[in-house]
């Protein structure tokens, strides 16, 4: 296995498994909409499951088509992800992390996705009336990833690093 793969299994399993740790912890010792603040007034641990997509959207949507669809939409984005990785340089390494995470974060949202038809959420920011969406591990790890994968692409000035040379 190449240095590049490695990365991207150590990096995947990783996300992962702390990932769906997480997510079985809040499961097992919250009952849900529970919540409990951790610093008063700004985060909180409160336990949701999200049947929608990233801010709840499709979750009015009927599960007869929510699930396969926001499930088709995965593994369409794991695959295409997958497919820039395929075509990244050893030596874009910070890169590969970025995709690594997202890809990571994906697998993990995925997976619950399939067992319960919905996305176990618990980090709950919020300041005053301004709430943001509770949210996961896994959507951490992708948001950090966008985040990577933007800054990354930024610094190459128009050079498109998964060009094949």
């Amino acid at each position: 296995m190449s240095r590049k793969w490695r990365i991207v299994a150590g990096w995947t399993a990783a996300i992962v498994v702390l990932d769906q740790l997480t997510k079985m912890i809040v499961d097992h010792t919250m009952a849900l909409h529970q919540s409990i603040p951790v610093i008063d007034g700004f985060f909180s641990l409160t336990y949701v499951r999200n049947t929608g997509a990233a801010f709840g959207i499709f979750s009015g949507s009927a599960a007869v088509f929510r699930r396969p669809f926001l499930i088709a939409v995965s593994i369409a984005a794991i695959g295409f992800i997958f497919t820039m990785l395929r075509r990244l340089p050893e030596h874009e390494k910070g890169l590969i992390t970025a995709l690594a995470f997202i890809v990571a974060g994906a697998i993990g949202n995925l997976i619950d996705r399939m067992l319960y038809g919905e996305v176990i959420d618990f980090l709950d920011f919020y300041w005053g009336h301004y709430h943001w969406p509770a949210f996961n591990v896994a959507d951490s790890f992708i948001t950090i990833g966008v985040a990577l994968t933007v800054l990354l692409l930024y610094r190459h000035e128009g050079e498109d690093p998964f060009a094949k040379r």
